[in-house]
């Protein structure tokens, strides 16, 4: 059974002065062993222990008599100010029966104030345990005697026994020792101080076992220890580790220590999650990671002065542990990560069931590549209330938000000690620090790392706001039952007073102020000008007592003197400035030394070993006190500490640590050549690209790429020659990163598929390189091979030899040094790369391919030597990810064929064959897998075949990429859908070549695709239908091979057939959204056809064209019964566009022969077309047809203006029986404004510009017009004349075509000849009718309708009438370039309207039907006649009468021919008239028919009473 000590005696047992050594040593090995078995006894035993010592008496601990932590005088409490009572803050939970301490054993823990209750053990052994701890804990305290330490000395072998027991008893302690508020609050109070204490030992084994007895306390008591912990790190560790005068043993043992720390994960991020997003605490990550990077670059060995061995160990340990953290931070987000080769993940290296587990695993093996496993974080979770209680939770957004908050604090606090009102404005701006005078004032006194003398600067100034930020600061100070010169201390604190002396005077007056404020009951001042004069002496006197500069320091007297009439003009008493003086002179005025650390000695430089063995002692002395300071300032302090859980922690630890990691890991690969350095640094940066990887952190992850891109000499200008072993082992590490975290790499592709381009030309040399890739000379001394010639900006130069002279040795030489590069591992290491392309996801598989792309653009640059290595690679990893799903290969081929875009348009005819061949079986394989309607996936992947067509000119590229599509076309015709587009689209390019095989091929093809593909697969080809038609129509148009012409306009007619034929054409596709289902056919298939031709009618020549437009036409007459009105609108907008060509400019002859044929070809088309359909086109074309013609008869050609007119007048003869009234209406309408239009009103009023001028040679044109036209340059415009004499033509035609279409074509003729026979044969009789049968559309048309045609025969007579009268104007006209045999004339404009006019007025005035018309036809008859009449007694040429003879004949024929009643009213009107004209010399048909006329008058007027004789001697005379 195990004994109590307290059984012992009532007085407590002094164990370090009263027994022997030997004693001791029993006592403590036997307390231990107690203690140990205590820490593990589990809490389901404890009852069977209790049982076990039921004898033992419940007694008391009774308080120790010699001296505690501080020294053998005096008693340390939990604040570390002596004097202060203890007690206990501990609320027992058990049983009465349960062994308690007294409150003087125990210290305070802050939780509670006021009067504590008595802490209680749970058992006797819990008793003895904490007692026995504490005994130790102050036995290690003890001083060691001065002088070297000597091994067998009692101090040291006690201290190094206490500190052994103390370290065994904390690796064993049980779940009890690790949770229980009452040994928690012993390892704050004790142990941690005597650690602070032991911790910066000069002597090796006692600092090793701080060490040790801290990493024990990190594992297990962490929850419990973050202000301990933080101390140790930031003023042990860190501080030892920075300062130039340590030790290397020191710095060794040390950074073992801290190589335990990083290896375990937990901790490290720990450690980060708990101090650097502590607004309050250290970065000790950020610290221990950059001063970790400094030792790796061995930057520290030359401060120590250490032996390059040395120096080379301490690198390789610091490189150790950040290899180490950065495992940790893989290991910690290893969820995240994916590998697609499903490979072990970099955090460990070992399978899992490999590694030996926890229990068996000894505390001291560390696993230089893996997580430290015996630094059990378990203790972290919480075990028990109280370590629950003290864990806060873990919020990884919080934790960063936090950090985020803490960076900016300290960025303003930078720039406040810089320059305060930058600091100030930068954390408002942030939102970090309040705007009020009062949040100034807090934030000067809360935060220590402001520089003092900037604060007093600032709360010196005299601006308003800096003054009252120094009321409110010091208002916020309490100096309530302080003495004057105390509270002078306390006022001066927390900033150094400004030199200037009105800054220092304002400070002093407001101190006065405030220290009265709070002192109201004080006696000794009068009023606050006593204290304020006072505070200023006292500074006055703190400089001069202590100022090395003043030498007669003032002495009592001289400063009572000083002093006096200050209290409101009498004396302060000289006991109180007595001792104000003697304060002062025994401690100056200064900032607290706890305050503000700084590292005094870290930049000096050590002269001597010796030296700096002393200044290390000076320094750890001080370091000493320092954390003894803190430890116990923070040993009551329950500080929450957060066990990290949260994968999103690794991000901002890698984001703020990531650049001393590149500097440690870059130094040593550059500047070391040894192996295990090399492999430490290959090691970390490959994790490091994990991290960044997993994180998506872009920057991060493409700065250590490129470093390790670089370090392969791949892409370095150095060249191979230098290429040692880290270099094939970068290039190996590379390869892994690219192999394992291909997922993620991103742009980093770019530089990892560079470097392996390179590394195949390196690959070539240390393998043989060929006589023709030594090519160029280049000035490089000694003609050493420099296999990596410097990457040009543009990429322009391939990785190449250089060098003239090149012997045999030094090619051996550099094969030797770079022929593992071409090691079968390697080899495969790299084809892997690709192979594993196929397990990328669909993002990573793009930025592969993209880089891929950009790094094969290089290699193909060259002029001289492109190399096709990666082009080769591109197809390749086609082939092997062609199986993806199609969404991710549209992906990937919109990359790679904008790719052979651009080499198959490469200048280097070799590359550009190879990437159209590549295309080419891509393209094959591609289509045998075949594709589903409405899909576009073969259309997108054939374009490139498109581009390339398109963009190179070369004959020999263009004539490859033809028989290529051909090939397709042959061999896989069925599985092509979408693709056709494509087809279509090279052969649509092919068609306007120059070239004939190119052209013969593409047409072959296309006429096999029409003729047989189309009778096969046209459900699948129709979606490429209108791309079939528009690449016939181009075969149309290439004006160099006609045959060609020829045949593709026939195989458009062909195509037409298929439509009419095959219902399929009308089946939805994805283009048909916008179209209506009835529409379909029209819009894939009549349209394109019908509009393909229109445009071979408006691009080609002469005999394609007339061939085209004829088609056309067949093709509308032949299935225009199966089209909807709206088709023919859309149609006919086509067909219009054939006359839209003429008003593009051109040349007068081309423009003229286009009218001429074209145009006059498709205007009676087209009216043919409306006469077969009229009922569909009526309602909706004919406006058209009509303004067309319109147009038509507008135009300055003769033939078109002809045209227009006799189509006109066709359309209206076919189909005016089917007119309505309101078509009768728009035509003649459409006839009275041609009639308008065509007045060619200009003859009347042009004068010449000039005199006479040289005239043009004649043309006869008098059989147009009875005129003769010849244009003068310089008098008459040539084309001014040329229309007017086209308007004379339209006036003529038009008058005949009013004629025509009223009385059917011939007749007037007819009756022309009729009445002049009739007159020869004198047989005219009123009763004789010598009218033909009405062919006509008179019948049709309304009286209003004839009246209007009527008015434009009568409008155009007059004008012609009014010419022919304006002599001078027609003497103008002949001189200006008329000429002829007569002036000119309108003869035939003015008889033909009159005659017109007269035969649809007698028309009118004989028909029945039309008798409400009579009484207007005859006042239009005999205004008319009468006009006529008396303009023809008016002429005076014979030939202007003669042509009126046939007029005259008409007229009197037909009055003649009119009833008695009418006749009398027309004989009334026109008898004077008619005896006048006999005076003229009339020919004897006319004169027989005058003397018909005046017969009926005597009969009519009843005046002839012998009718019948006179008939018989009128006989008789006309047979004399």
């Amino acid at each position: 059974m195990s004994i109590p000590l307290t059984n012992t005696s009532n007085d407590e047992v002094n164990l370090s002065s009263t027994l022997s050594q030997e004693r001791l040593t029993c006592i403590c090995l036997f307390a231990c062993v107690r203690v140990c078995v205590l820490a593990c006894v589990c809490v389901e035993c404890r009852e069977s222990v209790c049982s076990a010592t039921e004898c033992v008496d419940d007694m008391p601990v009774p308080v120790e008599e010699e001296g505690g932590l501080g020294s053998d005088t005096e008693n340390v409490h939990a604040n570390g100010i002596p004097g202060t009572p203890i007690s206990a803050s501990f609320t027992p939970s058990l049983t009465d029966d349960r062994i308690s301490v007294s409150s003087n054993d125990t210290q305070e823990s802050g939780a509670t104030s006021g009067s504590s209750p008595v802490a209680k053990f749970s058992h006797i052994l819990q008793k003895d345990a904490f007692l026995v701890f504490r005994s130790l804990c102050k036995l290690s305290m003890k001083p060691l005697s001065d002088g070297p330490p000597d091994p067998k000395s009692h101090e040291l072998r006690s201290k190094v026994l206490s500190l052994q027991l103390l370290l065994s008893i904390l690796q064993n302690a049980g779940p009890v020792f690790k949770t229980n508020e009452m040994f928690i609050n012993a390892i704050k109070q004790y142990l941690c101080v005597a650690l602070s204490k032991n911790g910066v030992s000069s002597v090796p084994e006692v600092f090793e076992l701080s060490l040790s007895i801290f990493l024990t306390l990190l594992s297990h008591f962490k929850t419990h220890l973050k202000m301990q912990i933080e101390v140790f790190f930031k003023e042990i560790f860190l501080y030892i580790l920075e300062t130039s005068t340590s030790s290397y043993d020191h710095k060794w043992m040390v950074i073992q220590s801290l190589t335990r720390i990083c290896a375990d994960a937990q901790s490290v991020v720990d450690i980060y999650v708990n101090y650097d997003c502590d607004l309050n605490a250290a970065n000790i990550f950020e610290r221990l990671v950059n001063y970790l990077s400094k030792i790796a670059q061995g930057r520290v060995g030359h401060e120590l002065g250490t032996t390059p061995a040395q120096e080379l160990s301490l690198r390789k340990k610091g490189l150790e542990c950040l290899v180490s953290i950065l495992k940790c931070m893989v290991e910690w987000s290893n969820d995240q990560y994916v590998n697609p080769n499903s490979q072990t993940s970099l955090g460990q290296e070992k399978p899992v069931d490999q590694e030996p587990s926890e229990s068996t695993k000894p505390p001291e093996s560390i696993n230089r590549y893996g997580s430290l496993n015996s630094l059990d974080s378990s203790a972290s979770s919480g075990i028990g209330s109280y370590s629950t209680l003290m864990s806060g939770t873990d919020n990884a957004e919080q934790f960063e938000v936090l950090k985020q908050q803490k960076e900016i604090i300290e960025q303003g606090i930078d720039l406040f000690n810089k320059k305060p009102k930058r600091g100030i404005q930068y954390l408002q701006e942030q939102g970090m620090l309040g705007t009020t005078p009062e949040d100034l004032a807090q934030f000067l006194h809360q935060e220590e790392r402001l520089d003092s003398t900037q604060v007093g600067e600032f709360i010196g100034d005299n601006e308003r706001i800096n003054k009252e930020v120094m009321y409110a600061y010091v208002d916020q100070m309490d100096f309530q039952g302080k003495d004057f010169v105390s509270a002078l201390r306390l006022f001066l604190e927390g900033f150094r007073l400004p030199g200037e002396a009105q800054k220092i005077d304002r400070l002093m007056e407001k101190f006065a102020a405030r220290y009265l404020e709070c002192n109201q009951g004080q006696t000794e001042f009068a009023s606050a000008d006593t204290a304020y004069v006072l505070a200023y002496s006292i500074i006055m006197l703190t400089t001069d007592l202590h100022s090395p500069q003043v030498k007669n320091k003032m002495t009592k007297e001289q400063y009572i003197k000083m002093n006096r009439g200050i209290n409101d003009s009498k004396d302060l008493p000289e006991e109180y400035l007595s001792a104000i003086y003697d304060e002062i002179a025994g401690k100056k005025i200064a900032m607290n030394e706890t305050k503000k650390l700084t590292l005094k000695s870290s930049k000096q430089s050590v002269a001597s070993e010796k030296q700096r063995r002393l200044l290390y002692n000076v320094e750890m002395e001080q370091m000493a006190k320092t954390a003894k300071a803190l430890m116990e300032a923070v040993s009551h302090v329950q500080a929450p500490f957060t066990s990290a859980t949260h994968l999103d922690h690794v991000r901002p630890m890698f984001k703020l640590a990531w650049t001393p990691f590149l500097a440690a890991f870059s130094v040593g690969l550059q500047d070391c050549d040894d192996t295990e350095v090399a492999s430490l640094c290959l090691e970390g940066i490959r994790c490091a690209i994990r991290i960044a990887c997993i994180f998506t952190i872009q920057l991060e992850r493409d700065a250590y790429v490129q470093a390790l891109a670089r370090f392969t000499l791949l892409t370095a200008s150095s060249g191979i020659s230098e290429m040692k072993q880290k270099n094939i082992d970068t290039i190996k590490t590379l390869i892994t990163v690219a192999h394992t975290d291909g997922n993620y790499l991103g742009n980093s592709w770019h530089e990892i598929l560079k470097c392996i381009s390179q590394l195949e030309l390196a690959q070539l040399i240390g393998t043989g390189v060929k006589a023709r890739y030594i090519s160029g000379t280049v000035p490089a001394k000694g003609g050493l091979l420099a296999s990596l010639r410097e990457q040009a900006s543009d990429s322009s130069e391939y990785l190449g030899l250089v060098g003239g002279n090149v012997d045999r040795k030094q090619i051996a030489s550099i094969q030797e040094s770079i022929g593992e590069t071409s090691s079968q591992s390697v080899v495969v290491a790299v084809d892997r790369i690709f192979t594993g392309s196929t397990r990328l996801d669909g993002n990573a598989i793009v930025d592969f391919v993209r880089w891929l792309c950009a790094v094969s653009m290089d290699e193909l640059a060259s002029p001289t030597h492109p190399r096709m290595f990666s082009l080769q690679k591109i197809v390749e990893i086609s082939y092997y990810n062609m199986g993806r799903i199609r969404l991710q290969w549209s992906r990937i081929w919109e990359v790679i064929g904008d790719h052979f875009n651009k080499v198959g348009c490469n200048s280097n005819e070799d590359v550009a064959i190879f990437a159209v061949d590549s295309l080419r079986q891509l393209s094959m394989k591609f289509l045998e897998k075949g594709e589903l309607a409405n899909f576009r996936f073969q259309k997108d992947f054939l374009r490139p075949f498109e581009h390339i067509m398109k963009k190179n000119r070369s004959p020999t590229i263009r004539d490859m990429v033809v028989r290529c599509i051909a090939q397709m076309v042959n061999s896989q015709a069925g599985n092509i859908r979408s693709g056709w587009k494509n087809i279509f689209s090279v052969f649509h390019l092919a068609a306007s070549d120059q070239d004939g095989s190119i052209v013969e091929l593409a047409f072959q093809t296309t006429g096999y695709i029409v003729t047989n593909v189309f009778e096969k697969h046209f459900p699948a080809t129709i979606d490429s239908f209108q791309d079939a038609v528009k690449c016939l129509s181009e075969f149309a148009c290439n004006a160099s091979f006609p045959d060609t012409s020829m045949e593709a306009i026939r195989l458009i007619r062909h195509c037409a057939k298929y439509v009419s034929e095959r219902p399929q054409v009308s089946n939805y596709t994805s283009d048909d959204m916008n179209v209506a289902p009835e529409d379909r056919v029209w819009v894939r298939g009549w349209f394109p056809i019908l509009f393909e031709l229109s445009c071979i009618i408006n691009r080609c020549k002469l005999d394609v064209r007339t061939r085209g437009l004829t088609v056309m036409f067949e093709v509308m007459k032949t299935y225009g019964h199966t089209y909807k009105k709206h088709w023919w609108q859309d149609l006919f907008r086509i067909i219009f566009r054939i006359f839209d060509n003429m008003k593009l400019p051109e040349q007068q002859t081309e423009k003229a022969e286009w009218m001429t044929t074209t145009c006059n070809h498709a205007l009676y088309a087209i009216c043919d077309v409306f006469t077969q359909y009229f009922e569909p086109l009526s309602d909706i074309l004919l406006d058209d047809i009509l303004s067309q013609l319109y147009w038509c008869v507008q135009q300055d050609n003769e033939q078109l203006a002809r045209s227009g007119t006799n189509c006109l007048e066709n359309v209206v003869i076919l189909n005016g029986e089917k007119f309505s009234p309101e078509i009768w209406d728009k035509t003649c309408n459409c006839m009275l404004d041609i009639f308008k239009t065509t007045i060619p009103h200009a003859l009347l009023t042009w004068r010449p510009a000039g005199g006479e001028g040289e005239l043009m040679p004649q043309y006869d044109l008098s059989n147009l017009v009875g005129l003769l036209l010849v244009c003068s340059p310089f008098h008459f415009d040539r084309l001014f004349g040329l229309s007017l004499l086209i308007k004379c033509v339209v006036q003529l035609e038009l008058i005949q075509t009013i004629d025509n279409m009223v009385f059917f074509p011939a007749s007037s003729r007819k009756e022309d000849a009729e009445n002049l026979a009739a007159a020869q044969r004198d047989t005219v009789d009123a009763d004789v009718q010598l009218e033909a049968q009405d062919q006509g559309m008179y019948h049709y048309l309304t009286s209003d309708q004839l009246f209007k045609l009527l008015d434009c025969l009568l409008e155009s007579h007059r004008f012609a009438k009014a010419f022919n009268s304006n002599n001078e104007q027609r003497t103008v006209l002949w001189k200006a370039g008329f000429k002829g045999k007569s002036k000119p004339n309108l003869l035939k404009q003015e008889t033909n309207s009159l005659a017109c006019g007269l035969r649809i007025l007698f028309r009118m005035y004989t028909d029945d039907s039309r008798k409400a018309a009579w009484e207007e036809v005859q006042r239009r008859l005999l205004n008319v006649c009468g006009e006529a009449l008396a303009y023809f007694l008016t002429l005076t040429s014979e030939s202007h009468r003669e042509a009126w003879t046939n007029l005259l004949l008409l007229f009197l024929t037909k009055v003649v021919k009119i009833s008695d009643d009418r006749f009398k009213a027309h004989a009334s009107r026109y008898f004077p008239l008619l005896c006048e004209i006999m005076q003229f010399d009339l020919i004897p048909e006319l004169r027989a028919v005058l003397r018909k006329f005046f017969l009926r008058i005597g009969n009519a007027f009843d005046i002839s009473l012998l009718p019948r004789t006179f008939s018989l001697v009128n006989k008789g005379l006309s047979l004399h």
